[in-house]
């Protein structure tokens, strides 16, 4: 992951320090912001930004103003920090648009796993443009079309889709999908898969008509 740029946003000099210290013995190049005004600041001045770890608490703009003005204009990986661990926490980050989420105190090891399989997944080679019923996804350009419209869709709601439609007319169970989307090493629990599915419905429009629930399960992505 060579040349691959990481925006460290924490108050904690301490903390930015340990993590641009593992992140940069793996090869990444590490700009860091030390509250959330200077994060926007950052990320719109730099295009080459790949990927986000954003901390909650800090002063001046808080982790959730500073992922709402980042998602209102890019689909960036981003990875939240959060000392809180609590549920409704979470969900309101997912809700917004965040794609992996980690509570402090964490493991360095841990954190650069989940940095490097998010950026991997980010990084698809495949140039191949899939589609089922009315949905077209193009892995190379990271775009959907949902009848012939373009559809926004943040980091994780695009993998999710992409899993969806690779595995269409199966029914895939919660346990499953967080595995293969999320990694085996997410804690978090299927009402995460929920919530994505729930706004993946409304993004596609009647095209979302095509996730069913499988109560009890899961989810399967039909072919209409």
């Amino acid at each position: 992951m060579q040349n691959v740029k990481i925006l460290v946003v924490d108050d904690e000099e301490r903390m930015r320090k340990l993590i641009r210290d593992f992140l940069k013995v793996r090869g990444y190049d590490v700009v860091e912001a030390g509250d959330g005004e200077e994060a926007v600041e950052t990320f719109f001045s730099d295009k080459s930004i790949s990927l986000i770890l954003l901390d909650v608490m800090m002063p001046r703009m808080n982790g959730w103003e500073v992922l709402k003005e980042i998602r209102k204009v890019s689909s960036v990986p981003i990875i939240m920090l959060t000392a809180r661990g609590e549920e409704q926490d979470e969900l309101q980050g997912f809700k917004l648009g965040v794609d992996e989420y980690i509570s402090k105190p964490f493991s360095p090891k841990i954190l650069t796993a989940r940095v490097e399989a998010i950026l991997r997944r980010a990084h698809v080679s495949d140039t191949d443009v899939i589609t089922c019923g009315g949905v077209e996804l193009d892995r190379s350009a990271h775009t959907v079309r949902a009848n012939g419209e373009p559809v926004d869709l943040s980091f994780k709601e695009f993998e999710l889709l992409d899993y969806f439609i690779a595995n269409k007319n199966i029914a895939l169970s919660r346990e499953n999908i967080l595995n293969n989307v999320w990694d085996f090493d997410y804690f978090g629990d299927s009402r995460t898969i929920d919530t994505h599915v729930k706004k993946l419905r409304a993004k596609l429009g009647d095209c979302g008509n095509q996730i069913k629930t499988i109560w009890g399960m899961g989810y399967k992505f039909e072919e209409e």
